[in-house]
């Protein structure tokens, strides 16, 4: 009843904000309610590190192998920003898909080490960034006392932080939590990835050594290679490629530069080998791509 309560009245939100199928942001930052009326195609995104609740229907994603699929109910935790692909399965006019998203403060969640320590000792769970689970009754309530709050600028001023910290917590605590509790720990393998990530994300048009990235990580090739795909299912260079070509479908969506310069701008040398990865990686070519959209927007 508490989550078809909580489902309710954020597909309310949704539809008062004219957002669905894109969801929006509640007057908390970080915190954004999701609605969807049908299932959706199985699409290219990044996740950045981010708790999603579910509390109506069903999504999966999909990262270089690995399902993971989650429900009314269940808490998606991603713990590191990740390239992934995700489809809504699970939705109608009846039972709209519905769900709550807070982007995770990863600074929030290593300032609590002191705090809580022992925490990332509790070794549950598989040691990749994305992990679904059931949610318990706790999680669920914070969630939903964050969105109601954020209803209330004087009770979001007031209270958002300290339910942040809790949900944090929570989160923290929770069986699919590990791989947040090795984040904890400034030297474990999680956080050396994590540092990784930053430095893709910041060079990714630039040509990066692999060797390089192990060496500023403090690990041997192997070890680095072997702890990056399994914390991202991907491999480095793989990682920044996606970066890039999901980087080049927003600049040829918004429509202000050709494919050529567009294939430049994210990094690459070869035009050609640009619509070649890019036709593989989201089934068309950036000229279509192009072509589509400036159709759409007459």
């Amino acid at each position: 009843m508490v989550l078809d309560n909580l489902a309710r009245d954020v597909f309310q939100h949704v539809v008062s904000q004219d957002a669905l199928g894109t969801g929006c942001e509640t007057n908390i930052q970080g915190l954004y309610a999701i609605g969807n009326l049908e299932k959706t195609d199985c699409a290219a995104a990044f996740y950045e590190p981010i708790m999603c609740l579910v509390l109506q229907g069903a999504k999966e994603a999909y990262a270089r192998g690995r399902v993971i699929r989650y429900a009314a109910g269940d808490a998606l935790i991603v713990s590191h920003a990740v390239p992934v692909e995700a489809a809504v399965i699970q939705a109608s006019p009846q039972a709209p898909y519905t769900a709550l998203a807070l982007r995770l403060d990863l600074d929030l969640l290593r300032s609590m080490s002191a705090e809580f320590q022992g925490l990332e000792d509790v070794e549950t769970g598989n040691m990749h960034s994305l992990n679904a689970a059931a949610s318990d009754a706790a999680l669920i309530d914070a969630v939903g006392r964050l969105f109601r709050l954020s209803f209330d600028p004087v009770e979001t001023d007031a209270l958002a932080p300290l339910v942040l910290k809790e949900i944090h917590f929570r989160l923290l605590q929770a069986s699919h939590g590990t791989m947040l509790r090795q984040l904890l720990k400034q030297d474990s393998p999680a956080s050396r990835i994590s540092k990784t990530i930053t430095t893709l994300r910041k060079n990714y048009k630039s040509n990066i050594m692999v060797a390089d990235l192990a060496a500023a990580s403090g690990m041997s090739l192997s070890a680095f290679h072997q702890h990056f795909k399994s914390v991202t299912s991907t491999t480095p260079l793989q990682y920044q490629k996606d970066l890039r070509l999901l980087e080049a479908r927003q600049l040829l969506l918004s429509g202000t530069k050709s494919v050529a310069a567009t294939a430049y701008q994210v990094g690459y040398e070869s035009p050609t080998q640009f619509s070649r990865e890019y036709s593989r990686k989201f089934g068309m070519s950036p000229s279509d791509q192009k072509s589509e959209n400036s159709d759409l927007s007459r």
